[in-house]
């Protein structure tokens, strides 16, 4: 049976709002056929946030070693059984039920295609749902238009919307050993080798709290953020420069 892995990393201190990922990866109505992976993934080894999901088979759990998010979600990935992957944050939601069904069916119906991205919403502590600016138009997105985006200082759309063949993200080697925008890297290396799908309804609530690590100084810390960028920019460069094309296996 095909399956969709969803990967989540989480830390201790990071899961006061995973019961709700839960429900809402619960809820989720595939096409025919297909079935739901959970991996979850602690950067760290007190076992606490995966206790606050309940053991299901269709959940996998796991810890490592603390190294931040990227190093979770690369170790996560040896568990992935799915032909395609998602990743959702321990406090974001996807937005609606047929969220990861969307993304199925158009890589379904579309072999050639190594991902989809789509808008994403924040929710503020209010409530209230607000889109992002700088969202490109559905469709079969042009070449370069996310890196050429992130070169101009306005990445389109979120990493984390990403539906991306598991093949093709491990042939890229997971996600940059970097301390943040390691999964719009993910997101540039895809674009770089593949051609990709803008979908027109959102695939992400993105969580705005005070908790959060974008809300942090060492977040925000000017030299470190253009040293991410420009690691991941340069690699997304190199592999354009190669004119290697991913192909989809048989």
């Amino acid at each position: 049976m095909p399956t969709i892995t969803v990967l989540t990393p989480v830390y201790e201190g990071g899961y006061a709002y995973l019961h709700e990922l839960h429900e809402c990866l619960s809820g989720q109505k595939l096409p025919a056929g297909w079935q739901l992976e959970w991996v979850m993934q602690e950067d760290g080894r007190t076992g606490k946030p995966l206790e606050a999901v309940p053991d299901a088979p269709w959940i996998s759990k796991s810890a490592g070693r603390w190294g931040g998010a990227a190093q979770a979600r690369t170790l996560g990935l040896a568990r992935a059984t799915g032909t395609l992957l998602r990743c959702v944050d321990a406090d974001d939601l996807l937005p609606d039920q047929e969220t990861l069904a969307r993304d199925i069916e158009i890589l379904e119906a579309n072999p050639s295609y190594g991902w989809t991205v789509a808008p994403c919403l924040d929710l503020h502590p209010d409530g209230h749902l607000e889109p992002g600016p700088n969202d490109p138009a559905p469709g079969l997105l042009p070449d370069r238009a996310l890196l050429d985006g992130a070169k101009r200082g306005e990445l389109p759309v979120m990493g984390t919307t990403l539906t991306a063949r598991t093949d093709l993200v491990r042939l890229l080697g997971g996600w940059p050993a970097i301390p943040a925008f390691e999964d719009a890297g993910v997101v540039l290396f895809c674009e770089a080798v593949s051609r990709g799908w803008m979908q027109a309804k959102p695939g992400e609530i993105y969580r705005k709290h005070p908790g959060q690590h974008t809300v942090t100084a060492a977040y925000h810390d000017d030299e470190e953020k253009r040293l991410r960028q420009e690691i991941v920019i340069d690699r997304a460069e190199a592999l354009h420069a190669s004119s290697w094309r991913w192909s989809p296996t048989a």
